[in-house]
């Protein structure tokens, strides 16, 4: 039980801020690209390496990792973006977006494990 309010209640606090950072990106910055997605995925990935490279105590890394990170990032917003880029017939972003996550994000993890083993 307590396994599932870690979880529950650090993804309430991930979704707040994934929502309100969405917000500041829609009010500031002006392109034609998902950025804020892309920054959310990117620095989740690398948090989460790190953490995860830490071996962290169950809970913890429920609250932290599963709970928090999993509500911060957004594969499901990611997908849907790339959707509507695909609708719009801008299949070039569309390619860089998708290529880009998941590189970038492979690479942000190798460097949060990375700086999670230096001591």
């Amino acid at each position: 039980m307590i396994n599932f309010v870690l979880v529950g209640s650090g993804a309430a606090l991930g979704a707040c801020v994934r929502y309100h950072l969405g917000e500041l990106g829609k009010r500031y910055l002006k392109v034609d690209f998902p950025v804020v997605t892309l920054f959310l995925n990117l620095t989740g990935s690398f948090i989460l390496a790190y953490l995860f490279g830490h071996h962290l105590a169950t809970p913890l890394y429920l609250f932290l990792g599963t709970g928090i990170l999993g509500g911060y990032t957004t594969f499901s917003t990611f997908n849907s973006e790339l959707v509507l880029l695909w609708q719009r017939r801008r299949y070039q972003t569309m390619l860089w977006y998708c290529t880009s996550s998941y590189i970038c994000g492979l690479l942000a993890a190798v460097a949060g494990l990375w700086l999670a083993a230096i001591k």
